[in-house]
């Protein structure tokens, strides 16, 4: 376009001054130092994002890589890079060892039918029996009890 218009008369009919339309087609060409800066550093991001095995944020990025105070524009660096940070996973009570060459309990009840109620109970005392109980613990202070008729 710039072959049949003059460079003065386009900058003004987009309302630009010729030295920022100059200065972008610059900038085009060859990066300015904060983007120079932003290349090296998403390269670095992706190296200690991979060495953490993609569970860094940018906070403990931010730490890791020793940019103090600059976590904003670590995450969004990240988001440029596309990296996200996989969650922790939901905690699960393992309350049960099946797989284990203890022995099992016998089964008292096989063969028992229970007629009525209240014939038939059944408890499970699970506890671990320290064989080196801790010191002595230190006395409580104990109220005297009185019942009054």
């Amino acid at each position: 376009m710039s072959g049949h218009h003059s460079i003065g008369r386009l900058c003004e009919t987009m309302l630009v001054s010729r030295s920022g339309f100059y200065d972008r087609r610059r900038r085009r060409q060859t990066p300015g130092p904060r983007q120079r800066a932003n290349l090296g550093l998403r390269q670095r991001i992706r190296t200690a994002f991979e060495q953490s095995r993609r569970t860094y944020g940018s906070p403990r990025l931010a730490r890791a890589l020793g940019c103090g105070g600059s976590r904003n524009r670590i995450a969004r660096l990240m988001r440029v890079e596309r990296l996200r940070a996989r969650q922790r996973s939901k905690f699960r009570v393992a309350t049960t060892d099946s797989r284990h060459d203890g022995p099992i309990a016998p089964h008292r009840l096989i063969g028992v039918t229970p007629h009525a109620l209240n014939e038939v109970w059944t408890t499970d005392v699970t506890h671990i029996i320290n064989p080196h109980p801790p010191g002595p613990a230190t006395p409580k202070k104990q109220f005297p009890i009185s019942f009054s008729s």
